[in-house]
């Protein structure tokens, strides 16, 4: 299993897809979603919504 490369925490496949889709597709290390949305400057009720919004479009990056 990954881990955050900020804060270590084990990562959850749609944290890594959200890392995938918002950062770096090709990418082989990821971060979490707390420090994803500190990164871009969002919320993580942000990285939720579009993450969904995502998984209703048939996205493979997200379960």
């Amino acid at each position: 299993m990954s881990a955050c490369m900020d804060c270590g925490k084990n990562l959850t496949y749609n944290e890594i897809g959200a890392y995938k889709k918002f950062v770096n597709r090709g990418s082989r290390s990821f971060l979490c979603k707390q420090c994803l949305a500190q990164k871009l400057d969002v919320t993580i009720e942000d990285i939720d919504r579009k993450i969904e919004q995502f998984k209703q479009q048939g996205c493979t990056l997200f379960v």
